[in-house]
């Protein structure tokens, strides 16, 4: 296999939803980060890939208005997902395994305030013939699954609770982060069902961002990062769409999806030293900490998704921070978890590695 590093990551500061701006206006300061990071111009840019959610939007191919950010003339090479923008950066790092070119630029735009009704939206992924008629709004499937952990012993509220307050007490001065500072858990207990039992600190706030990364090969990525952060190996698996098929006490697609990475990168999920999980809601940090062994890494140093959920840009988000640890120096080892679909139906897991 091929090296292949994040070169550079860039996100949008946490806001609120904001129907202000159009894709391009909030992609184009966050790419013009990035690229200024690697030290390149769209120029030497070989791939473009990008996701985001037409449904978000209520247009089709609404992604092609982000291209106004990127430049589309010259011809570019591109590539887009309906879907979390992590997926797109597990098409561009496999593109480039195929060696048809040496750099690629990934980018996610997440703009949940367009729908008026976001549960109507996330409805659309479920099973077509059960499921999605109903309309379940999605708290209420993850409660399912929170219930689940709840009622085989697994976790209890104030465990939740703790994930929480360690999130908000982490995202103190991360730019990044739409809630942040200090509160205790019984304060948090006091707060009133959002569907039991999560209550709405319970669930990461959504809001509009965007997150790009620089990926690039061997010497390429030597020489546009002093450390570039080797992406060693990359898996994803899916779950039934229909939860009522499985145990949603187990994440199997998550262990299933480390033990293939860890073949590629030569190293387990037990032996990195900060891991970045796509945690929307507080019972999942428990669940995926257990499944993954990661009782010695740090988990979402900067608060997580719990603290800034912007739809489709959350899990490149988790790349883009994995790395970031690395090309700073902070860490060796890094892992990134990145999920879409209901009750943590989909799963990828990315193994990072720097030089020593």
């Amino acid at each position: 296999m091929r090296d292949i590093a994040v070169v550079a990551f860039a996100q949008s500061p946490g806001t609120s939803a904001d129907r202000q701006d159009d894709m391009a206006e909030i992609l184009l300061p966050v790419m013009r980060e990035a690229l200024g990071t690697a030290g390149i111009d769209r120029s030497e840019v070989d791939f473009w890939a990008s996701g985001s959610h037409d449904f978000h939007e209520g247009r089709t191919f609404a992604y092609i208005e982000s291209l106004d950010a990127v430049g589309a003339w010259p011809p570019i090479s591109e590539s887009h997902v309906e879907m979390d923008a992590a997926w797109a950066a597990y098409e561009a790092w496999s593109w480039l395994q195929l060696g048809e070119g040496e750099i690629a630029v990934v980018y996610g735009v997440g703009r949940g305030s367009l729908a008026d009704d976001l549960d109507q939206v996330t409805a659309t992924q479920l099973d077509p013939y059960f499921l999605a008629p109903l309309r379940p709004h999605q708290d209420a499937l993850a409660a399912l699954q929170a219930q689940a952990l709840v009622a085989a012993g697994a976790l209890d509220e104030k465990q939740m609770a703790e994930v929480v307050v360690r999130a908000r007490a982490a995202a103190v001065g991360n730019p990044g982060a739409q809630v942040s500072g200090e509160v205790t858990v019984d304060e948090l207990l006091a707060a009133p069902y959002l569907a039991s039992p999560l209550r709405e600190h319970d669930r990461g706030p959504i809001g509009d961002a965007a997150a790009v990364i620089v990926l690039a090969a061997g010497d390429t990525a030597r020489r546009l990062a002093r450390r570039p952060a080797w992406l060693r190996g990359a898996d994803h698996r899916m779950d039934s769409h229909y939860p009522g098929t499985r145990d949603l006490t187990r994440v199997d697609t998550v262990t299933l999806a480390a033990e293939k990475a860890a073949v590629q990168a030569g190293f387990t999920a037990r032996e990195v030293q900060i891991a970045e999980l796509h945690t929307e809601y507080s019972y999942q940090e428990p669940l995926l900490a257990q499944a993954l062994e990661l009782s010695g890494a740090i988990v979402n140093p900067s608060g997580g998704p719990l603290v800034a959920r912007p739809t489709t840009a959350t899990g490149l988000i988790r790349i883009g921070a994995a790395a970031q640890h690395i090309l700073t120096g902070r860490a060796d080892r890094t892992l990134a978890h990145a999920t879409s679909g209901p009750a943590l139906q989909q799963n990828m897991i990315c193994l990072l590695e720097g030089d020593r």
